[in-house]
């Protein structure tokens, strides 16, 4: 593991790596891939493609460019400057490397640049439900949520039920950001949560195989709560994609609900529960909004 090396991909030779490493996860569909006129451009004005090598081998990847959460079109709209963020995109760490904390190396890397250009926000989406993304984005790497974006990427109706997403924002100055960098913080467990009252809010249904989504009734009053997610949910989608669709449009009404009444995602934990091994998202309904900007 200490091999691995983590540097910015600025050459031409550099970036056709890139693109085969895209293809890797995304296909050989060119719509899908950020092709390399597109990364010597991002890297080269102030956006960054940073690799992960294995000797000469990229074994991993992201991407990151400068925008604004303004709205131009707004007639109060402030300066893009007065919000500057990076956005993230294409993460991607090859098969046989994953679980080997490149991804968690790859993205404090991006860290450091977001730091050196003074950039305090780095943003980007998540499916909902894969829980391992979870895990390093919200448990290892501190970053909190409070949207969902339904059809995040405008794709066509067939499609647009595997577009919904979760925005994560990773405020990287942020002292428990800091933290968990180091390794440190984001240690409670399950039954911790359990110990100070976090209901599960969509507890869901046992099954021989898999677990079913229970339809969520009301939002909680308290200051923690759970929502629950398939453990592996890409082998649920393989093995029954009608499930995994009521997985999704459980998600689609779970979330935004629990957004509405002012929770936030603070953590992410799996545990033993009922003979089994689950997963949920810890939200949170008092966090010191100021306290996470610093």
């Amino acid at each position: 593991m200490s091999d691995i090396e983590i540097k910015r991909l600025l050459s031409t030779a550099e970036h056709d790596q890139a693109v085969e490493l895209q293809k890797s996860y995304w296909g050989e569909d060119a719509a899908y891939l950020v092709p390399r006129h597109m990364l010597h451009s991002i890297a080269h004005y102030g956006g960054h493609v940073l690799g992960a090598f294995d000797r000469d081998r990229l074994v991993g990847m992201v991407i990151g460019f400068i925008g604004t959460d303004i709205d131009i079109d707004a007639p109060d709209a402030r300066p893009a400057m007065a919000n500057l963020l990076i956005m993230s995109k294409r993460m991607v760490v090859l098969p046989a490397y994953r679980g080997r904390n490149i991804g968690f190396r790859l993205k404090l890397a991006q860290r450091d640049l977001a730091i050196k250009q003074a950039i305090r926000l780095v943003t980007w989406s998540v499916d909902p439900l894969l829980a391992a993304n979870a895990h390093l984005n919200i448990r290892k790497l501190g970053g909190v949520i409070q949207r969902y974006a339904t059809n995040f990427f405008g794709l066509d109706e067939t499609q647009s039920l595997r577009s919904d997403r979760l925005v994560v924002d990773w405020w990287v100055t942020q002292r428990r950001v800091k933290e968990r960098s180091k390794g440190a913080g984001g240690g409670l467990t399950l039954q911790q949560y359990f110990d100070v009252n976090a209901p599960i809010v969509n507890r869901a249904a046992e099954s021989p195989f898999w677990l079913k989504p229970r339809r969520m009734t009301d939002v909680p009053g308290s200051t923690f709560a759970l929502v629950e997610i398939p453990g592996d949910f890409r082998a649920l989608e393989a093995a029954d994609r009608v499930l995994a669709d009521e997985w999704r449009y459980h998600i689609r009404d779970v979330f935004p609900r629990m957004f509405a009444a002012g929770y936030i995602v603070t953590d992410f934990v799996s545990g033993q529960f009922e003979n089994r091994r689950r997963s949920f998202y810890l939200l949170s309904s008092h966090f010191d909004e100021d306290e996470r900007r610093n």
